[in-house]
């Protein structure tokens, strides 16, 4: 496989890009934002593959910027180094004929295309973030890096990650799964005992740590005890381990011709997916024959022994809460910047099509907040898309928390189909966790008590005050 253009350790082709650069046909190189002669290691990543293609191929930068149906300058920016969108299946074949790639040319062109996708988790309506989250992926090469979700299926991941471990392309690839019940990873993994060790710790860590049944967890506790060394790993690991940050082991890679490699785990969690970890794989040069010290000096395999305790677990679920208040008060300041915006569209199918492809149309209070009003609540991004009808072929669009419409629905209007819909927005309004909606009702439902309990008071004691009436709670207390 090929990745930034050459093998580990090559040089190929490194003093034609380099000394070739300011002298290339019809100054080509050398004219508009190139800026002349270019300094060495300006052109690398994706970029240095479509130029040495294009180069290979004698096609000048025009003719393949118009079979990506981009500009020019664009395209000369990709080249130097810049990150593009992500190329669609024809741009890619559109290329690949251009430049007449052959099999393994197209295939490394389809990884840096497809190796960047990232999946959102189930609940996310956060594009912007998700963009940022594959463009921080997608420039961590050379180093493999990936995203997972907190039962560790893979949400999205780069081209060395692809290239070295290619399950991470399959449909349902879960790291945990794949380290402990697939039998390349055993032959990829050196000391595969120890490190199914670890990922046992790392199970009965997130056993400990939640708060309650997690049905997917158990699944896949389930799932990974069939296999018959797993299962005694089970049974006889008692210990637990939060993550495999800064862990340092070897790894036998496939697309590196089964070359033993020493790399690092990096373990991060993102602010905008607090409930996800990031992590990248760096390699590292050790000293091969050194058995006792790992590349960063320590005591090789010492991740092995660590260990985590009831403090440990403690810790990390007010880590976990932190993470998730910080997201939260984010969110909140998203939100608030959103809820502020205003659209105009042509159409009432253009307004509610703003609230995505999960949207639930509220016709019932539509009708009850005005003849001129279309309400559609958007689920996945837990607002409702409000729009009016100002005039023939303009429809005025605002996104607005459920609770502004839930506040502005009369309460003698809750009957029959508008009462149902105010369930689905009650619903919206508060958390997607079932857990932590439970509690929120619980909170709500007593602030109404005791709001109810002061309002009989006081409206006990006006009575009393109209009528001349002693107070019978101020009789009882003076007896």
């Amino acid at each position: 496989m090929i990745t930034n253009g050459q093998g580990p350790g090559s040089d190929d082709g490194a003093d034609e890009e380099v000394s070739g650069l300011g002298a290339s046909p019809a100054g080509e190189e050398t004219s508009g934002d190139d800026g002349g002669q270019a300094l060495a290691g300006q052109f690398m990543g994706f970029g240095a593959l479509l130029r040495r293609w294009r180069k290979n191929a004698g096609v000048n930068q025009l003719p393949v910027a118009r079979a990506l149906d981009m500009g020019e300058r664009t395209y000369r920016k990709i080249e130097r180094g810049a990150i593009p969108p992500r190329l669609s299946r024809a741009q890619c074949e559109a290329l690949a004929t251009l430049l007449n790639l052959d099999r393994d040319e197209r295939h490394a062109l389809v990884l840096h295309n497809i190796g960047s996708g990232l999946v959102p988790p189930s609940g996310t309506g956060q594009h912007e973030l998700q963009q940022a989250l594959r463009l921080l992926i997608d420039r961590q090469m050379p180093s493999p890096a990936y995203l997972c979700d907190r039962h560790w299926n893979i949400l999205g991941f780069n081209t060395a990650m692809a290239e070295w471990w290619p399950w991470v392309m399959e449909p349902g690839a879960n790291l945990i799964r794949w380290a402990l019940t697939a039998p390349e990873a055993r032959a990829q993994y050196q000391d595969w005992d120890k490190h199914a060790s670890a990922y046992v710790k790392i199970l009965k860590f997130a056993q400990a740590t939640k708060k309650e049944d997690d049905a997917e967890l158990r699944r896949l506790i389930e799932e990974v005890k069939k296999d018959p060394d797993v299962r005694h790993v089970w049974e006889t690991e008692q210990a637990m381990g939060e993550t495999r940050d800064g862990h340092v082991f070897r790894m036998n890679v496939p697309a590196l011709n089964w070359e033993t490699v020493e790399v690092v785990s990096h373990v991060l969690y993102p602010a905008s997916m607090p409930d996800c970890r990031f992590v990248v794989i760096t390699w590292v040069e050790g000293n091969e024959d050194d058995e006792e010290r790992d590349a960063l000096g320590g005591t090789r395999n010492a991740w092995a022994a660590t260990t985590a305790n009831q403090d440990d677990v403690a810790t990390a679920q007010r880590h976990a809460e932190n993470r998730a208040a910080e997201d939260a008060a984010t969110r909140w300041r998203r939100e608030a910047a959103a809820l502020a915006s205003r659209a105009v569209v042509a159409t009432a199918e253009e307004a509610a099509a703003q609230a995505g492809t999960n949207g639930v149309p509220l016709p019932a209070i539509s009708r009850v907040l005005g003849p001129d009003a279309q309400l559609t609540l958007a689920p996945d991004k837990r607002t409702v898309v409000w729009a009016m009808e100002e005039a023939t072929g303009c429809w005025s669009v605002t996104h607005v928390s459920p609770a502004t419409v839930i506040a502005r629905v009369p309460r003698q209007a809750l009957e029959g189909a508008c009462l149902a819909e105010m369930h689905q927005l009650v619903r919206a309004a508060l958390p997607a966790d079932p857990a932590a909606a439970t509690a929120r009702i619980g909170q709500l439902l007593h602030e109404r008590d005791t709001e109810q309990r002061v309002l009989r008071d006081v409206l006990q004691e006006i009575k009393q005050s109209d009528t001349g009436e002693p107070d019978v709670r101020e009789t009882g207390q003076q007896h």
